[in-house]
């Protein structure tokens, strides 16, 4: 089941999420361009390793930039490869213009963020003494996901599902696409801990379950906010 679009208008111009995808994609060409990608230095650069954030590990001079906290952020604008990219990219295009509408910029930016953060500590304490480079934008935007199903889940979502020759594009309800999308996450999750594999499934799920509690408590605040103070007038 691949989406490709939401029939879910917005009231104006997403400009972060613009500028995530447009960051996201200049830093994957910076990446494309760099001989320490050939390598695999890079990642273990700017990529979040779990037994290095904790402290089990320390990496060698010659690849070391940034202190290990801040791979959480820089973590987040990189990619494994071209597939990885356009997967994240088309879902980031679909729903986070309307959670970016919901909130507003400045709300926005510290949402994806936070649950770009919530999204790489749980695939920290899945393992903290995993020397695998985690990187990518999937765990943040597992946040927008989770807040869309909480803010949209009535949005119709054109999918195309893949059948070989007997492929169809249908609209689905975003409670189905996005309910989809978590259990296949935690499936993938048990394959991969069982068979091994280089996916960072508790970090979209952990995304997803930060972006769901998140976004409960701006509506909450946007509530109150714009709550109205009724008189004797009605």
């Amino acid at each position: 089941m691949i989406p490709l679009k939401d029939d879910n208008p917005t009231s104006g111009k997403p400009v972060v999420t613009y500028f995530v995808i447009g960051l996201c994609v200049l830093v994957f060409l910076m990446q494309l361009g760099s001989q320490s990608y050939k390598t695999g230095h890079l990642f273990y650069s700017y990529g979040l390793i779990p037994s290095v954030l904790m402290g089990h590990n320390k990496l060698p001079t010659d690849i070391y930039v940034i202190p290990a906290y801040l791979t959480i952020f820089t973590s987040m604008f990189m990619h494994g490869g071209f597939m990885h990219l356009i997967g994240n990219m088309l879902y980031m295009w679909i729903f986070a213009d309307n959670i970016e509408d919901s909130l507003g910029t400045k709300n926005f930016i510290i949402f994806y963020l936070i649950s770009g953060i919530g999204a790489a500590m749980a695939q920290v304490f899945m393992d903290t003494q995993s020397q695998i480079p985690m990187v990518g934008a999937s765990g943040a935007i597992g946040g927008i996901l989770g807040a869309y199903l909480i803010n949209h889940p009535n949005a119709k979502v054109l999918v195309l599902i893949p059948f070989g020759f007997f492929s169809q594009l249908i609209k689905i309800r975003a409670l189905y696409v996005l309910g989809f999308w978590f259990i296949l996450q935690f499936i993938n999750s048990s394959m991969m801990s069982s068979e091994g594999g280089g996916v960072a499934y508790a970090a979209h799920i952990g995304g997803f379950v930060t972006g769901m509690i998140l976004i409960l408590f701006f509506n909450k605040k946007f509530k109150k906010k714009n709550k109205i103070i009724k008189g004797p007038w009605g």
